[in-house]
């Protein structure tokens, strides 16, 4: 089974108000390059392959980047997905990728035609900078539009407008791009009906392959919970948000998008590979700061401050902070949940020896009079009103 990469990239041109993420503004280069080096060494670093590569020769690289699908390095893992994520990752410039591209290279064997997926917001390319992020091996971008209203966008202090990202768009068609996601978000405070709706024509109207489609989560400490707090913005309407949900459904898969997770829309042959492993509880090797990894049996993370995560790579090569063994067997129901096509019954008995359905016969079946779960043949899954719940369905299984 091959794992994924993933690598956290904090750096952004303003804080959005909703954002929960570890993020940090772009204030200078030098601290980029700092940062990008503690990357590079904390992949050296890596003890879960059976090479021997020094940390020297690890952070020089390779010379050619285009050998690395062809090349097959002593590792114990092959990898097959590499995700930057963030942050904007799009803020690095062309050589700061390769460098850590290289650098994965040297400790995992990456597997032929691997997706490379890397985060972008609007205006923060460039023709230039996506040719080369091209001949790198990116080959889906990750599109942070989150809405084409352009009070909205002010709103959320997106540093951006709707045509940015139209323009944006044309860029990465231009440049080879033929595998792009959009990223939107439903329920946002003074949102309407009306409004969501013409998010969705004009995303439909561009015809990106992917579209993450989410509603909106209020984190404590954000600037956005504080705005509803003082009541500078008011709180979001939960009914309206579901309305929102039940439209996004129908519109999308009228328009030739399959739903294969609960926010996840995709054409055919276009569904995210990295992310399915998370949903399927595949390996994934995190680097960068508040990076979280699995390893099929541990989950472990790295420190969420980046100024702190650099130092302690500098000072002993690794910023992990947490780490768990999980139980397997529950996280491989509710995250399997996440799916449409839902949780393999037959898997599971294989994997964990025991019965789903006998195991939890009065959640089920309480969750089944809801409305909110089925069995549909050899599968346990969500019904549609079950996604609007899908936490509660959860809470069952925890």
């Amino acid at each position: 089974m091959a794992a994924g990469v993933y690598l956290h990239i904090p750096f952004c041109k303003s804080r959005c108000s909703y954002c929960d993420f570890a993020t940090d503004v772009y204030r200078t280069s030098d601290a980029v390059e700092k940062y990008v080096e503690a990357v590079c060494r904390e992949i050296c670093n890596f003890s879960g392959t059976g090479g021997n590569t020094t940390v020297s020769e690890c952070v020089s690289g390779r010379s050619k980047l285009d050998t690395l699908a062809h090349t097959r390095v002593s590792a114990s893992f092959p990898v097959d997905t590499i995700y930057f994520g963030g942050g904007t990752p799009s803020l690095l410039k062309p050589d700061q990728a390769e460098r850590i591209l290289e650098t994965v290279g040297t400790k995992f064997t990456i597997e032929s035609a691997p997706e490379i997926t890397m985060e972008m917001n609007p205006a923060t390319v460039t023709p230039a900078s996506l040719k080369e992020y091209k001949r790198l091996g990116v080959d889906r971008a990750s599109f942070g539009v989150q809405t084409f209203d352009d009070t909205e966008l002010k709103r959320l202090a997106r540093g951006h407008d709707a045509q940015d990202a139209r323009d944006t768009f044309a860029m990465l068609r231009d440049a080879g791009f033929h595998n792009v996601s959009f990223d939107l978000i439903a329920g946002l405070p003074r949102q309407t009906l009306s409004d969501w709706e013409h998010n969705l024509d004009k995303a439909l109207t561009l015809s990106p392959e992917h579209l993450s489609l989410y509603l909106l989560e209020i984190h404590e400490g954000t600037p956005l919970a504080e705005q509803i707090k003082t009541h500078r913005q008011p709180v979001p309407d939960e009914d309206i948000a579901a309305e929102m949900y039940e439209m996004m459904v129908d519109k999308v898969t009228a328009a030739g998008f399959r739903q294969y997770e609960i926010s996840n829309f995709a054409k055919p042959g276009f569904v995210s590979r990295h992310n399915s492993k998370y949903w399927r509880l595949d390996p994934v090797f995190g680097f960068g700061v508040s990076a979280h990894s699995y390893d099929g049996s541990q989950r472990y993370a790295n420190d969420r401050d980046t100024a702190a995560y650099v130092k302690k790579i500098g000072d002993a090569g690794t910023a992990e902070v947490t780490r768990e063994t999980i139980d397997q067997a529950s996280e491989f129901v509710f995250l399997g949940l996440r799916l449409t096509e839902g949780v393999d019954l037959e898997k599971y008995k294989n994997r964990f020896g025991r019965d789903l359905l006998s195991e939890h016969a009065r959640e089920i079946e309480r969750l089944n009079e809801s409305e909110l779960i089925e069995v549909f043949g050899s599968r346990l899954r969500l019904t549609r009103r079950g996604m609007l719940f899908s936490n509660e369905v959860f809470q069952a299984f925890v």
